[in-house]
């Protein structure tokens, strides 16, 4: 029975995560092989291009962060989610990226002229898939981007179960233990040759 209950909880585990593991096998193949993309694309990632640029007369609490600043900027222009912000130096302009996996964006507001200009990074599927990859933590205050950390971590204790789940299912087939004891001592053994040569 335990062993039934195993084997059914390993196969529905894998079907349901099958868009993670998708995912992340398809963007660490495009991040191992950044120039056969590069040349696949024509050239590096495309930069953003302008959207729009407008004059933004909101006021902000005093002694506002960028943080404070960008949530309200992105609040009043129907963007929210998850960003970063950070104020340049030589003008206290805030730059705000969008952390959109489909469109991110970055918006820079000059203070001094009250001047919002918005750029867009075109979509293409190299960039998508590695923004998808590095996509992780729960410093964004969405219950969305709270929720997909919380699924990564799901697929990080998954991943563990598989492991074990299939060491156990292995074992328990007695014509396979040696053959699978050499495959995963050759792993074991490739792993270490690559931990001190590279």
């Amino acid at each position: 029975m335990f062993s039934k209950v195993l084997r059914r909880t390993h196969m529905y585990l894998a079907l349901f995560l099958t868009p993670w593991v998708l995912m992340y096998t398809a963007s660490t193949f495009v991040m191992n092989h950044r120039d056969w993309f590069k040349e696949l694309y024509g050239g590096p990632p495309k930069p953003a291009v302008l959207e729009r640029e407008m004059t933004y007369e909101a006021t902000f609490p005093e002694g506002a962060t960028a943080k404070q600043t960008a949530r309200q900027i992105l609040q009043s222009l129907n963007l929210e989610g998850a960003f970063n912000a950070n104020r340049r130096m030589k003008d206290d302009a805030v730059i705000i990226q969008r952390l959109d996996p489909i469109t991110p964006r970055r918006l820079t507001f000059e203070p001094a002229s009250r001047k919002l200009t918005i750029e867009r990074v075109p979509w293409e599927s190299r960039g998508f898939l590695e923004r998808m990859h590095r996509r992780r933590g729960y410093q964004f205050d969405s219950f969305a981007d709270d929720a997909w950390a919380a699924s990564v971590d799901l697929f990080i204790v998954v991943m563990v179960f598989w492991v074990l789940s299939g060491l156990w299912m292995w074992w328990e087939m007695k014509l396979t233990r040696r053959l699978g004891a050499l495959c995963a001592l050759g792993g074991c053994a490739l792993f270490a040759l690559f931990l001190v040569t590279i």
